[in-house]
């Protein structure tokens, strides 16, 4: 096996490998879907069999082979995704030799996680140490095979344990210190950051321990319940979801996740069977968060805390969840404060509510409802105020337009004045980014750009692309073309025309300079993705790509007032060129 980079992709058809992950729909010879690193309304991401490849015609403009979609999806190096694809197709990777100093580091850090969390593992179960913690776990129903499962730790009450634990080991303090184990002190010095602590690993969708949370044993202490590895190269808090890497195959097979907030209320639920349950670290819902669940699921069912805070978090996530189109639903334990009490209460009680979900909008409206439960018109007021702003943001007309009646009927109004507040929050809403938001200029693509990308995709995606050629060559011309690069490509292709009888994809791309082939990667898919030529026919663009050629021409010339004399005829030709063309245009 002389190129085992190749033998992998050999391996996986790159339609099943992205298929699993994401829903891919056929268009002609190739399929298309919306694209799963960005948000958007209309498929631009395209993947082609032939070519074995994708790309993103959106606001990613990425693309690559299977290699480069898996190190997008779980946001890892080229060498990870690598090492994982050659798992999967049993390619050997013992010749393949070269430098990733970002994938070596972040291995590093995560061997050094991994041998923290042993570390506190051992303290719990195996030294005196840990005595103390464990039976506060058991005393809060975590049976040992769940602590085991989660490998939750302890930390003793010491200020360089771990730090000579990992020192033994060939760490650096610098490097403990970047991966978030130890604190530098005022005077430079460093010490352990987790101390007298539970400890709970945080992993990302693949398993790697990537963080930790650590929570006191004794409430009575004067010090921070809970505190969380910082920022590091490995850990964003935004991206992470406690839990995520045992829960996304009951997410995936449930079609819904449950949504808590803290590291208990995953865990308990998971010992009684529950295993979509995630944990959001921070104190709401993010972007990021949502957009690795939407791998998994559209489907959101909110068990977050019943206090304010609980509800706050719960409404600052609803607008980024609403924009990628999750289905949002709402559990409430109106017996207990979280998750995690309410199945050690009544275990029945917690699988009938988590069962019976409610809508998220019904929800708020019950919970602003009881906030201004009395019936004068100041009350119905501070309700309607409160629930128009969300009512506005909700994207579906049919579900707007259902919550308007029944917001309007509460309040004993008619719909208009409802749509006419929501028409007062959305102007509002414009005025405010108007305001304070420069307006992002979209760069947009010109038409004959737009025309040379279709034309040569229609050409090259075409099974046999001779006639298509044929006809395109006796109109244009190498010089009728905008882009360097796509007068390169169009003149191999009539090379190649005139050197082989028949069309051979693999033999064409073959014959392409190294630097043309991810320019024809790229316009190889356009045709796939492209909605607002599709309703031209192929001899109409290309007379339109001559036309505005001529026209480029023509303006070319008329702009060296110089050398006007000396160009006339090449001018009257053009000119008369281009009232060829338009002619025939005309009667298209």
């Amino acid at each position: 096996m002389d190129n085992p980079v190749e033998e992998i992709k050999r391996r996986i058809d790159i339609v099943d490998f992205i298929g699993s992950f994401i829903s891919l729909k056929k268009t002609g010879r190739n399929f298309k879907a919306l694209c799963p690193f960005h948000q958007e309304k209309t498929p631009s991401f395209i993947v082609s069999p032939e070519r074995q490849i994708w790309h993103c015609f959106g606001a990613c403009n990425e693309g690559g082979d299977v290699i480069k979609f898996l190190m997008k999806w779980e946001n890892i190096t080229f060498f990870e995704a690598l090492r994982e694809l050659a798992r999967k197709t049993g390619v050997q990777l013992k010749k393949i030799t070269f430098e990733d100093n970002v994938w070596k580091k972040k291995e590093r850090y995560i061997a050094m996680n991994q041998l923290a969390a042993d570390f506190f593992d051992y303290l719990l179960h195996k030294a005196n140490y840990g005595k103390k913690a464990l039976d506060y776990l058991l005393s809060r129903h975590i049976k040992l095979p769940i602590i085991k499962k989660f490998q939750l730790g302890y930390a003793p009450s010491s200020w360089d344990s771990l730090y000579k634990f990992l020192k033994r080991k060939k760490f650096e303090e610098e490097e403990m210190f970047e991966n978030g184990l130890l604190v530098k002190g005022e005077k430079g010095n460093f010490y352990d950051r987790f101390r007298g602590r539970i400890i709970f690993p945080i992993r990302d969708p693949r398993g790697n321990i990537i963080a930790f949370s650590g929570r006191l044993i004794d409430n009575k202490q004067k010090e921070a319940k809970y505190i969380n590895t910082p920022e590091t190269p490995i850990y964003h808090k935004r991206e992470t979801l406690f839990g995520i890497d045992l829960a996304k195959e009951e997410i995936k097979t449930n079609n819904n996740v449950f949504i808590v907030e803290g590291e208990f209320d995953v865990i308990s639920p998971h010992q009684h069977g529950f295993k979509n349950f995630v944990a959001i670290k921070g104190s709401a819902l993010t972007k990021e968060q949502l957009m690795l669940l939407k791998r998994y699921t559209n489907h959101l069912t909110l068990a977050l805390d019943t206090d304010l805070a609980g509800q706050e978090a719960l409404i600052h996530g609803l607008e980024e969840a609403e924009q990628l189109d999750f289905e949002i639903e709402v559990i409430n334990f109106d017996y207990a404060k979280d998750p995690d009490e309410a199945i050690i209460k009544d275990p029945i009680k917690f699988k009938k509510i988590i069962s019976q979900p409610i809508p998220i909008y019904d929800f708020l409206i019950d919970f602003f409802k009881k906030r201004y439960p009395d019936d004068d018109p100041f009350s119905k007021k501070k309700l309607g105020e409160a629930m128009t702003p969300i009512i506005a943001k909700i994207n579906n007309p049919i579900v707007q337009s259902h919550y308007i009646k029944k917001i309007a009927s509460i309040l004993e109004v008619s719909e208009s004045v409802i749509e006419r507040l929501i028409k007062k929050v959305n102007q509002r809403k414009k005025t405010a980014n108007f305001s304070y938001h420069k307006p992002k200029s979209k760069l947009k693509v010109p038409r004959e750009i737009l025309i040379e990308n279709y034309i040569l995709s229609l050409i090259l995606q075409d099974k046999d692309p001779y006639p298509k050629l044929k006809k395109f060559f006796s109109i244009i011309d190498v010089s009728d073309f905008v882009i360097p690069s796509h007068q390169k490509i169009f003149q191999v292709l009539i090379n190649y025309s005139q050197h082989y009888e028949k069309f051979n994809l693999e033999q064409f791309i073959a014959n392409l300079p190294l630097e043309l082939k991810p320019i024809f990667d790229e316009i190889f898919l356009f045709a796939s993705v492209e909605q607002d030529l599709k309703e031209d026919n192929f001899e109409k663009l290309v007379l339109e790509m001559k036309k505005l050629s001529l026209k480029r021409k023509i303006k070319a010339i008329l702009l060296i007032k110089e050398e006007v004399k000396r160009n006339n005829q090449d001018l009257i030709k053009l000119t008369t060129q281009l009232k060829e063309v338009e002619k025939k245009l005309i009667t298209l």
